[in-house]
Formats: structure tokens, C-alpha cells, sequence
């Protein structure tokens, strides 16, 4: 099968809060498609406005993926998410329907769209406790420079301030002797891509992040958050680390007023922005990039049909 005879899928990335979910919407009723979420943020039950999730009204009139499959204490892992992704992607072709591929989280659509096969090596809670308490007593520039080490690639993927990320590539090494990066194999998926981007100039992009985040207060973002504790998920698991939670939570531990911490997601988000450009960049010839102005659906329903023509003729 030639890559033009390949069945078709749609990716709709960009930064946070640019207009995705609306406009995945908007695609999937008008061309008969199921939207797989590519957030890592959707994956976790109960936590839901603060990740901007989909209304229970908006998964109800497009059949959504890969939202609400996990408790917030079971981490999901890149190897996973590609995993369901693409059992996701298989059923949807089959009921013949058209897979979009929607989110923000630049690893996890890189990995899907570029057919990665990341290590399943499950935690190894020893190692994973001696790697935290090296970087509790030396540092997380001292973690990261120990994982450049033993493996430069790897390190140049991973920025030092994500510490679970540096401490799972350290523990594969420590618990396989294999480095990390070369166990990041590459197959071309068996399906054809069309990269949708949308974008805004990045001052109006903070705006509509602060116009959320002011929503998300206002919608009992704090509740959510003590509800979660209150239901035992504890405060340090990965899934709580997400902006947002882990502000609200060093709120309601005493360690920030409300205000501060308002100000830290505020802060975090900007900088979480400037991450996904990293991975979405505005120069990438695969990726067809569109402003995310009132007018753009139609102009995006009109590309995208003119692309499955095209890739139906050549069938």
C-alpha cells in the first residue's frame, strides 16, 4: 500500500487555549470523525475544570477517546497513551469514520504521529525513590547533568526542570543497562497525516489563558482540587503536578495565599506555552498553521475536504 492509499487522519495541534476543542468539533461533525484526545492532562478522572476538559454536552455530540480512562493516582505513560491511541485510531477506521487527533501535549502527539515506540519498562520504585532523594540533595541541574552523562541524547529531549521525566529516563537506564533514547525506535504509522495548527500572536494567547484561568476560579477550580484530596489522591503524584492542581494545592497546604498561587499558574501557563512552541514550531513545512480568528473554521473545513478528495482520487 502506497503512503497516498493509506487511510487518513487528522491531527489538530497548538498551545493551550488557542480554540482546539471547538474546532474539533466543528471538523468532526461536518466530515463524520471521533476526536482522540492528545492531552495528558484529559487522561485522569475527576479532574476536570482545570484542565479545560470537554463538556459532558460535547462528548455527547462527537464520540471523544482517551478521556476519563484513568484514576488520578495511576500514571499513564507515553508508552501507553501510543498504545490506546492507535487501538483508538484502528477502531475508528474501521466503523469508517475519520480519526482526529487533538491536544497540546507535544510528546505524546510527536510520538503517535511519528509511530515512536517508546520503553514499556514498568517502574522500578527503588531505583525511581534513590533518583528522587539525588535530586532532593543535589539538585535538579545535577540530575539532569547525569542523565547527559550516560546518555547526551536523551538529555537534549528533556528539560532539567522536568524532573519525572529525567528521573524516568534515568531509571530505564539504571534498570536495563539500555539507554533511553535508543529504545525510542521510529515506524511510520500506517496511516496518512494532515497537520492542522492554530495560532494566535502569543500576547493575545495570554489573554485568553488569564480570561481562563479567571473562568476556572470561578467555576471551583480550589473545590475540585480539595475534593481530590479529600478522596485520598495524594498531593505528589504525577497527575496532580499539572498546572493548575499543584498550585492550588500548595494554596490549601498553607504554603501560598490564593493570590500567589493564582499568580504561579498565571506564570506557568506562559512558560508551558513557550514548551509546546518547542514542539509545534511555526516553521515546520508539515504542519499547515492557521490564526485562530472567528472566520477560520470554514477555511479549515474547506482545506481539510480538499485534502481527503485529493487522498480519495489517488485510492
Amino acid at each position: 500500500m502506497t503512503s497516498e492509499q493509506l487511510p487518513p487522519v487528522i491531527a489538530l495541534i497548538g498551545p493551550t487555549a488557542v480554540g482546539k476543542t471547538a474546532l474539533s468539533l466543528v471538523l468532526a461533525e461536518a466530515l463524520n470523525g471521533e476526536i482522540v484526545s492528545a492531552d495528558s492532562r484529559l487522561f485522569y478522572r475527576g479532574m476536570d475544570i482545570g484542565t479545560a476538559k470537554p463538556t459532558v454536552e460535547e462528548r455527547m455530540r462527537v464520540p471523544h477517546h482517551l478521556i476519563d480512562v484513568a484514576d488520578p493516582d495511576v500514571s499513564w505513560s507515553l508508552a501507553r497513551f501510543c498504545k490506546a491511541a492507535f487501538e483508538a485510531i484502528t477502531q475508528i477506521h474501521k466503523r469508517g469514520r475519520l480519526p482526529l487527533i487533538v491536544g497540546g501535549t507535544g510528546q505524546y502527539i510527536t510520538a503517535l504521529l511519528e509511530g515512536w515506540d517508546p520503553p514499556s519498562q514498568p517502574a522500578d520504585d527503588q531505583v525511581r525513590l534513590e533518583l528522587q532523594a539525588f535530586a532532593d540533595e543535589q539538585g535538579i541541574q545535577a540530575l539532569h547533568q547525569r542523565l547527559a552523562q550516560v546518555d547526551p541524547e536523551m538529555a537534549k529531549c528533556i528539560d532539567a526542570r522536568n524532573v519525572r521525566r529525567v528521573i524516568r529516563a534515568l531509571e530505564i537506564f539504571e534498570s536495563t543497562g539500555k539507554l533511553p533514547s535508543t529504545l525510542r525506535r521510529k515506524q511510520p504509522p500506517p496511516f496518512r497525516i494532515l497537520r492542522i495548527g492554530l495560532t494566535l500572536p502569543r500576547g493575545e494567547l495570554y489573554a485568553r489563558i488569564d480570561v481562563r484561568i479567571d473562568r476556572m476560579l470561578k467555576d471551583g477550580l480550589v473545590e475540585e482540587v480539595q475534593d481530590l484530596l479529600e478522596q485520598g489522591v495524594p498531593p505528589d503524584v504525577p497527575a496532580m503536578s499539572a498546572i493548575g492542581y499543584r498550585q492550588i494545592v500548595e494554596y490549601l497546604q498553607g504554603e501560598i495565599t490564593l493570590e500567589e498561587a493564582v499568580q504561579l499558574i498565571r506564570r506557568a501557563s506562559r512558560v508551558f506555552v513557550r514548551r509546546q512552541s518547542n514542539w509545534f514550531k511555526a516553521d515546520d513545512p508539515q504542519i499547515h498553521w492557521f490564526e485562530s480568528r472567528p472566520d477560520v473554521e470554514s477555511a479549515i473545513l474547506d482545506f481539510v475536504r480538499r485534502w481527503l478528495e485529493q487522498d480519495a482520487t489517488n485510492k
